[in-house]
């Protein structure tokens, strides 16, 4: 992760501060990078994260799933074989 401080000075306790503020928040996201804009007794965090990679799931033959690349032939052709409506 990249950390970029601009308009003044921050210690490494405060940047680390207002990064657990940051991942109490979204625990979920993965920060690229972080900037700390100073203004005297103020401080801007501006952020960006990577994305998260997001696999299409779907209910095929009563399974959900992402993809068929673990299915054993029986269940390949079961899906090959069946009735596919259209809307």
């Amino acid at each position: 992760m990249k950390y970029n401080v601009i308009g003044g000075e921050m210690s490494h306790k405060e940047m680390n501060a207002y990064m657990e503020m940051l991942h109490k928040k979204y625990p979920e996201r993965l920060f690229r990078e972080v900037t700390f804009k100073v203004d005297g007794d103020y401080v801007d965090v501006d952020y960006t994260y990577d994305t998260v990679p997001f696999d299409r799931i779907r209910r095929i033959t009563g399974y959900l799933v992402g993809n068929m690349t673990r299915w054993n032939n029986g269940k390949r052709a079961e899906e090959a074989d069946r009735v596919k409506h259209s809307v």
